[in-house]
C-alpha cells in the first residue's frame, strides 16, 4: 500500500509540474509586420452548422488580416446552412460555397470535406476551422506570425471553451485537465519526438506548400482523430509543429448537452493516452481514487501536499483555459467519474465497430 501511496503522490507532482510548465510557457502570439500580408485560405467543413456558420463568417469579416479566401464545404446539409452562406458569397467575393456531391468509401465526412477545400485553396496558407468556433481581435495575423517566427508548418491552438450548462461544466474541462496535465505545450515545439505531439482540429494553421506536399487529410482520410494523427505524422517527418492553449481570442461552445459532450468526447479520449486503453484506466484511478492510499499510507505533511497539489492543478489549468476555478474545484469529482464514462463508452464504441454523429454512422 505505502508504494502505491507514493506512487501517486509522485505522479501528482509530476502533474503539478507540467501545469506550472503551461503556466510559465503561455507562447504568446507575436505582432504581425505590417508589410506582411499573403493570402490565407479560410477553410470550414460544415454539416448543418444553422446555428453557428454566420457567426463565424461575420468574425472572419471583422479580423483585421483582410487578405483571406473563405472556403465553405456544405457536407450534405439538411438544414439552412448552405443558404446562409450563399447570403455572404453574393455580397462578398471572397467567400465560396462548395457543396459535396457524397461521401466516397473509405471517408470521414470532415476529413473529406477538409481535402476538397485544400484542392480549391488558392492561399499561402490553410487555415481549417470548425463551423462552431469564434474569432476575435487579430488572431489570424498573431497565428500567422507565430508560423512565420519559428518556420511552422503547423500551428493548432486549443480554444476557450463556452460552458452555459451543467451539463457542459461537468464534461468539458476534463479535456483540458488531462492536456494541461500530462503534456507540457511547449515541448510540442521544442521536442522532436512525435509522442510529444498535440493538436486540435477546430484550429489548425498550415503553410500551405508543406500541407500540399504531405496531403494530411487524404493520408488520414478515414482517422477519427486525424488532428492528432497529423501532428504525429508531421514531427515524425521532421516538420515543425507547435499547439497552443488558452488563447481568448478564439473561443468555441463544443457542446450544448450532456450526452452530445459524452459522445463526442468518447471519440478521441483514447487518443490523448496515445491510443493506450490500459494508460486511460491507470490515469482514471490514479486521479480517481489515487487519495484512498495517500490518506491511509502517507504522512500527515505529506497528505496535506497532497491535497495542495490537487487543489493547484485544477486551479491553474481553469486559470490557463480562462475557466471557472471554483465551479471545477467544487465538481472535480463529479467529472472523475465523467471521465470513467468517457472511458467506457470509448470502450463500446470500440466493441461496436461504429458510433452515431453527425445523423452519420461512424465506423
Amino acid at each position: 500500500m505505502i508504494i502505491a501511496a507514493w506512487i501517486i503522490f509522485g505522479f501528482t507532482a509530476t502533474q503539478l509540474g507540467v501545469v506550472l510548465l503551461n503556466a510559465i510557457f503561455r507562447q504568446p502570439l507575436p505582432p504581425c509586420p505590417n508589410d506582411f500580408s499573403p493570402l490565407v485560405s479560410i477553410l470550414i467543413p460544415a454539416r448543418n452548422e444553422e446555428q453557428n456558420i454566420g457567426r463565424l463568417l461575420k468574425d472572419i469579416q471583422q479580423q483585421k488580416w483582410q487578405n483571406f479566401e473563405v472556403l465553405v464545404f456544405n457536407d450534405q446539409s439538411t438544414d439552412k446552412t448552405a443558404k446562409i452562406v450563399e447570403s455572404f458569397t453574393k455580397t462578398d467575393q471572397r467567400f465560396q460555397l462548395f457543396n459535396s456531391d457524397g461521401l466516397p468509401n473509405g471517408w470521414l465526412g470532415k476529413n473529406y470535406g477538409c481535402y476538397q477545400l485544400a484542392l480549391e485553396a488558392k492561399g499561402s496558407y490553410f487555415l481549417f476551422l470548425d463551423a462552431d468556433v469564434r474569432i476575435s481581435g487579430a488572431i489570424i495575423a498573431g497565428t500567422i506570425a507565430k508560423v512565420q517566427q519559428h518556420n511552422l508548418g503547423l500551428l493548432s491552438i486549443f480554444p476557450k471553451q463556452i460552458m452555459h450548462t451543467w451539463g457542459e461544466y461537468l464534461t468539458v474541462p476534463i479535456m483540458n485537465f488531462i492536456l494541461l496535465s500530462l503534456l507540457p505545450l511547449i515541448f510540442v515545439r521544442v521536442m522532436p519526438v512525435s509522442s510529444m505531439a498535440a493538436a486540435n482540429g477546430q484550429f489548425m494553421l498550415f503553410d500551405a506548400k508543406i500541407y500540399r506536399e504531405t496531403q494530411p487529410h487524404y493520408n488520414f482520410r478515414n482517422n477519427k482523430v486525424e488532428d492528432i494523427s497529423i501532428a504525429r505524422f508531421f514531427k515524425q517527418n521532421g516538420i515543425q509543429i507547435a499547439c497552443l492553449s488558452g488563447n481568448a481570442s478564439i473561443s468555441c461552445r463544443m457542446y450544448n448537452s450532456f450526452s452530445d459532450a459524452v459522445n463526442g468526447f468518447s471519440k478521441n479520449v483514447i487518443m490523448f493516452f496515445g491510443n493506450s486503453g490500459i494508460m486511460a484506466v491507470l490515469f482514471w484511478l490514479i486521479t480517481t481514487l489515487g487519495f484512498i492510499p495517500v490518506l491511509i499510507a502517507l504522512p500527515t505533511v505529506h497528505i496535506f501536499i497532497y491535497l495542495f497539489m490537487l487543489v493547484s492543478i485544477r486551479i491553474l489549468i481553469s486559470v490557463i483555459s480562462h475557466q471557472n476555478r471554483l465551479k471545477n474545484l467544487l465538481l472535480a469529482i463529479p467529472q472523475q467519474v465523467v471521465l470513467g464514462i468517457f472511458i467506457i463508452k470509448a470502450f463500446l464504441n470500440k466493441s461496436k465497430k461504429a458510433y452515431q454523429w453527425k445523423g452519420r454512422t461512424i465506423s
